[in-house]
């Protein structure tokens, strides 16, 4: 049997890379003629090195929502107990809710954790208990609001 490896490209990064990322990250809309001015290159030479970090899966420009501008004024993490289903379908129900923007399923205490975001109270009672606890095969949701989000960094990368 002949089998070939597949290999991916991962380009080692140098400062200019380094800096680039760091200027996008301040502002990942920012042209290429700034970032090349900022960083003392042509454009051309900004846009091949933005083009192989993502083209090799190293970097991506992505929106990220700010959920205050957004109009959502409470943050909850809420774990997710399930009987009778199997805990992937419900999590795949609970991701379809536009308010719940994260879902993982997990293992400990809960079988689901999720973080969800509502407008006002009245707003997350109707979410709590009209929609979320309403999903076939919840047993039991343990919801804790964030009073103080000390951070929250959804750009965050090791490099």
């Amino acid at each position: 049997m002949n089998t070939a490896a597949v290999t991916e490209f991962h380009p080692q990064l140098d400062e200019v890379d380094h800096r680039i990322i760091a200027l996008l990250r301040e502002d990942g809309r920012m042209p290429f003629r700034a970032l090349a001015k900022a960083l003392g290159l042509t454009e051309a030479t900004v846009r091949s090195r933005v083009r192989r970090l993502e083209e090799s899966n190293t970097m991506r420009v992505v929106a990220v929502t700010d959920i205050e501008a957004a109009g959502y004024n409470l943050l909850l993490a809420v774990g997710v107990q399930v009987e009778s289903r199997t805990p992937e379908s419900v999590a795949r129900e609970l991701a379809a809710i536009p308010e719940v923007f994260s879902v993982n399923v997990v293992v400990g205490t809960h079988d689901i954790e999720a973080l969800v975001v509502a407008e006002d109270q009245a707003a997350l009672h109707r979410l709590l208990s009209d929609r979320l606890a309403a999903l076939p095969g919840v047993r039991r949701l343990t919801p804790s609001l964030a009073v103080n989000v000390l951070k929250n960094q959804p750009d965050w990368v090791p490099l």
